[in-house]
């Protein structure tokens, strides 16, 4: 997937998000450990920028919303730019502050290849996922399917 100024983010039918959490982490001994698994159904490009990492109190600049994946705000820091689910800043447009740390980090798919889901973003419409060589990175929900 190729972005220039919108970022296409999975959508989640409502009444899956009202059913389901915002995020399930499964945590094992301080580190990820896996939800599920998944297998990609379409394979997933990854941005030419490189990923920005957020910490918690991160002063950046949001800008544009995105009108396919509207959960997400462009932002600016000093260190970088991308795409952060607002609500994970102080707040939508203007200069903001990170409020929960956050890292932009997508990966690259092919179809047919196996994810492990260490983290799920059901609001967003990406899953944070692990491949079988250990790169790990966002994925967008609708790309892949529950090996279930």
């Amino acid at each position: 997937m190729q972005r220039a100024s919108v970022r296409p983010r999975g959508t989640v039918p409502q009444d899956e998000r009202a059913a389901a959490p915002v995020e399930r982490v499964s945590v094992s001994a301080g580190r990820l450990a896996l939800v599920k698994r998944v297998t990609a159904r379409t394979a997933h490009e990854i941005p030419d920028r490189a990923p920005l990492q957020l910490t918690v109190g991160d002063e950046v600049q949001a800008g544009v919303h995105d009108s396919e994946w509207p959960e997400f705000v462009f932002v600016t820091a000093a260190h970088g730019t991308g795409w952060v689910p607002a609500r994970h800043l102080s707040q939508s447009s203007g200069p903001v502050v990170a409020q929960t740390a956050y890292d932009t980090t997508e990966l690259a798919t092919r179809v047919g290849e196996v994810l492990d889901v260490l983290t799920e973003d059901v609001i967003s419409g990406w899953l944070w996922c692990r491949s079988s060589s250990g790169r790990q990175g966002w994925v967008p929900v609708r790309t892949v399917e529950d090996d279930t």
